[in-house]
């Protein structure tokens, strides 16, 4: 009797042991942010998001309900109709980038930012610093470059930080709707388009006049382009956002230029800098008036990426219809 009662004892014991292990490991997530693994007890409930296309990451996977503010919009760029609609109900809580006391200040338990979108290496803000205050940070794919090594930027990089978010708000189902919707209105576009030959030259106007500042090997942009079946001018650049010269744009002599369009230089001012200044005037985009604009929010990591890539490839493919009536 006694032998059985502990055998008993020990299955019960082993019963709820195992299902506290079950519990435990469908309450924690975890995921990788850069080179980092980050796990979660439970979803977050009182997020920030940096900048315009993080927060319209949260957006789009309906999380308006978890956050508590956004910052780093107001302080360089402007909110759409879209954007401002969606965020009604929040607080910009920096017009920059954040302070660490603002995020302790909205009692902030989670903080979507990027490498050079809301943190700096080596600055205030950062998942170590924020961690004493239990603020955890989901660092944005495409920056993960600062901080360590990275494949090329590609549109997977979008995706992972939408499926990512997913599970740390427990809205996987929403996040992998989302992806497979964007990858399926790709694939239908590109069904639409004639089959391009050679990859046109493309040059991504940032901001600048002495020096240009412009997308390397690791910015969107170059993923951009090349779904929208260019080639960046300046993919062998071994960073993300960067600066270059002006003498190594007009060598490379691209075909279209995308200008991205925010701050206090408009579009139409940076187009006008290059067609008005000799130096460009043998560049073929510049001699044949190819220049299409990106909006921040399309140029950077988000939704609007799947529009980017639909202007840029009907930009694309006007101007080689153009070369060749030409």
């Amino acid at each position: 009797m006694t032998t059985r009662m502990s055998a008993m004892t020990h299955l019960f014991a082993a019963s709820v042991l195992a299902t506290s292990l079950a519990s435990m490991a469908q309450a924690e997530t975890t995921v990788q942010s850069c080179n980092r693994s980050v796990s979660f007890d439970a979803p977050p409930q009182r997020a920030v998001s940096n900048d315009v296309n993080l927060t319209e990451m949260m957006l789009a996977l309906g999380l308006a309900d978890r956050m508590v503010g956004y910052t780093g919009i107001s302080g360089w760029k402007t909110l759409d109709p879209v954007m401002r609609a969606g965020v009604a109900q929040l607080p910009e809580l920096s017009a920059k980038y954040p302070s660490k006391e603002v995020l302790i200040g909205a009692d902030a338990d989670f903080f979507f930012a990027g490498w050079n979108y809301g943190m700096k290496v080596g600055g205030a803000v950062t998942p170590e610093t924020l961690s004493p205050f239990d603020i955890k940070v989901y660092e944005l794919t495409e920056s993960c470059i600062h901080i360590g090594e990275k494949p090329k930027v590609s549109m997977d990089d979008m995706y992972n930080d939408l499926l990512n978010l997913g599970r740390i708000f427990a809205v996987e189902d929403t996040a992998e709707a989302l992806v497979a919707g964007y990858k399926d209105e790709l694939a239908a576009f590109a069904k639409t388009r004639p089959e391009a030959t050679d990859p046109l030259r493309v040059f991504v106007y940032d901001s600048g006049e002495d020096t240009p500042f412009t997308a390397g090997k690791y910015a969107m942009p170059t993923a951009l382009i090349e779904a929208a079946g260019g080639s960046n001018i300046m993919e062998d650049l071994g960073k993300s956002w960067a600066t270059v010269t002006w003498e190594a744009v007009v060598e490379r002599n691209p075909e279209v230029i995308a200008i991205v369009n925010y701050g206090s230089v408009t579009a139409e001012e940076k187009r006008a800098f290059m067609r008005n200044n000799p130096a460009f005037a043998e560049i073929d985009a510049v001699k044949n008036d190819r220049f299409v604009t990106l909006e921040y929010v399309e140029a950077t990591p988000g939704p609007r990426n799947i529009r980017a890539i639909k202007t840029l490839a009907t930009s694309f493919d006007a101007a080689r219809k153009d070369a060749v009536s030409n």
